[in-house]
């Protein structure tokens, strides 16, 4: 009975386990014959055919078995682009930069360092956020414009280095406002004057310089009183070098007006050191 019981069973197990096994795809025959010249040849179907999570499958099984031969600088180059095209842009990079270094003296070679930089230039995320994959992006373009000074590629290498460092600008100017915001105003002047030096040709440089004037100002009426005379001084200083830059500026009436109550308030100070020696002298 038992045996009777169980029989259908195990023809139904038999026949799911043929009918799953005669389902297999094409691929996955290929993928587990071990067979790397059929695989290498059904890769570079996948390929042109831009089915690149199977193309990349396929290249990454048959990859061992071409080291040595002519076909592995194809395939290794085919395989980083897999990467790149499946939006994996760190692996993309690092495979690219590999190939450069693998096959120093390939026609192929100039394009994988401009890709590898490529890459990391579609990491570079919003100024908001960490610029690590921006810097590196930065520092490889300028490498490639250094070893490829005749490359076709330069001009966009130009292009999309401009375009990197007005994302650093825009973090720094962000960062410097932060602390502007938070009225920590010697904070502010100082990521501000960084700026300008960082960034000597930016846009902002007039806004920048009236924040500096602005933030000098408050920072010496809201300084403790052994400091404040000092760093009106100083506010008043960068007023006057505002104006003469700028004097036409939409911000040089708002200069103005810090640089009269400055003056006021240097000699309101003078009044009472004055007072409180003349009061000294009497007693």
């Amino acid at each position: 009975m038992i045996k009777n019981r169980f029989f259908p069973l195990l023809l139904a197990l038999v026949w799911t386990a043929v009918s799953l096994s005669s389902c297999k795809t094409e691929y996955e025959k290929i993928r587990e014959s071990g067979d790397t010249d059929l695989m290498y040849k059904k890769a570079l179907e996948y390929y042109d055919n831009e089915e690149y999570y199977r193309a990349q499958a396929l290249f990454e099984l048959a990859l061992g078995a071409f080291r040595g031969k002519p076909e592995l600088e194809d395939l290794y180059f085919k395989y980083a682009y897999t990467y790149y095209y499946t939006g994996d842009y760190l692996l993309a990079s690092y495979y690219f930069k590999n190939f450069a270094q693998t096959f120093p003296v390939s026609p192929k070679k100039e394009e994988a360092e401009y890709m590898s930089a490529y890459s990391n230039y579609r990491l570079s995320p919003s100024y908001r956020l960490d610029q690590k994959y921006t810097l590196q992006a930065i520092e490889e373009f300028q490498r490639f414009i250094n070893n490829h000074p005749d490359s076709d590629r330069l001009p966009q290498c130009n292009k999309l280095i401009d375009e990197l460092r007005l994302k650093l600008e825009q973090k720094a100017f962000a960062n410097a406002m932060l602390y502007f915001d938070l009225k920590q105003y010697q904070a502010a002047t100082l990521s501000f004057e960084n700026l300008l030096i960082d960034f000597p040709d930016t846009d902002r440089a007039e806004e920048i310089r009236y924040l500096i004037v602005k933030a000098a100002y408050l920072l010496a009426i809201n300084s403790v009183p052994e400091k404040i005379e000092e760093r009106l001084q100083t506010a008043r200083g960068n007023a006057a070098e505002f104006l003469e830059k700028y004097g036409k500026s939409a911000y040089a009436n708002d200069v103005k007006a810090f640089q009269a109550e400055i003056t006021q308030k240097l000699k309101s100070l003078r009044n009472d050191r004055y007072q409180e020696k003349s009061s000294g002298a009497g007693s």
